[in-house]
């Protein structure tokens, strides 16, 4: 399998390693692939943590207090039966184990766009949407982020997929079902499911005009692993909408929605160093806003 160019970021107070175990042991063909521990943060030592999910990369940080996750970011888990004979067997095997420490956002259940759904939120507070796909559904992979646009973004989940469609490669619209008239609150003509394909990976968007005590925040935050300093400057500037929120490689968009823009050498040079290394590697990084592939190779190698 060919590098995942985005990796979802999640952010926990103290539970990453926790969850990653948990995660790998519900998941089908997962792993943990690497741990390491950022010493002298803000919020003190984090842990950082990266996992497959059958074969689906994530990241995730113990950061301390500072974002919960909520359900504007969430994960679509695709049982295809065309694959899978025991589709359904395992989504609700898979229900079961979220189950346990967690709260049912939407039964799991029949509806008119699935023979078999439910959305549900972990123990940590992560939202997964489980979904049994028709025969006649186009092919998807098993794990899609999908992100719900709500309160002041609401109705701009089309215009934000052009726009991520034109700043990522390998890009293309798939399906698209806009709400029909008399679904109120929803308006006639924004999306209630549409999905499309960012560096070969797959994302899905919808609206939703009902009324939501959460946004976009930085519990859910996508990581591009960039190879240089041109992808980096480039993401930046295309990115980026909110200086008050760049800081240590992170973003915000015009959507409110966080990216990390991440150099792979970064990640090499975090598996590889030594405490020293590692010591002036961060205390370098955590200066940075948009990282400085020069700057940081300088730090590792003791040379500023």
């Amino acid at each position: 399998m060919s590098e995942q160019k985005i990796v979802p970021h999640l952010w926990f107070n103290q539970e990453a390693n926790e969850a990653a175990q948990f995660y790998t042991s519900i998941f089908p063909d997962s792993k943990i692939t690497n741990m390491s521990t950022i010493h002298d943060t803000p919020s003190g030592d984090s842990d950082l943590v990266s996992f497959h999910l059958s074969g689906y990369s994530f990241m995730a940080i113990n950061g301390g207090p500072h974002f919960q996750f909520n359900p504007s970011i969430s994960f679509f888990v695709n049982f295809d039966p065309s694959k899978d004979a025991n589709a359904r067997e395992n989504l609700d095997q898979l229900w079961d184990k979220l189950f346990q420490g967690g709260t049912p956002l939407m039964p799991l259940q029949e509806y008119p766009f699935s023979q078999r759904y439910g959305w549900i939120q972990d123990k940590y507070g992560l939202t997964w949407q489980l979904n049994l796909m028709n025969p006649d559904d186009e092919e998807r992979p098993f794990i899609i982020p999908s992100l719900m646009f709500v309160q002041d973004v609401c109705g701009k989940a089309e215009e934000a997929s052009d726009f991520y469609l034109s700043v990522f490669k390998d890009s293309k619209r798939g399906q698209i079902a806009r709400y029909p008239a008399g679904m109120e609150p929803d308006k006639e003509g924004t999306m209630m499911f549409t999905d499309f394909m960012l560096e070969k990976q797959w994302f899905v968007a919808m609206d939703s005009a009902h009324s939501h005590d959460f946004k976009f925040n930085e519990a859910v935050s996508l990581l591009v692993r960039c190879e240089n300093q041109k992808e980096i400057d480039d993401y930046w500037e295309k990115l980026s909408s909110d200086p008050k929120a760049e800081q240590c490689g992170w973003l915000k968009d015009k959507y409110g929605v966080s990216w990390q823009v991440w150099p792979e050498v970064m990640g090499e040079m975090m598996a590889n160093g030594t405490k020293e290394q590692m010591e002036r590697l961060i205390k370098a990084f955590l200066q940075m806003k948009k990282f400085d592939i020069g700057k940081l190779k300088e730090a590792y190698q003791g040379k500023l």
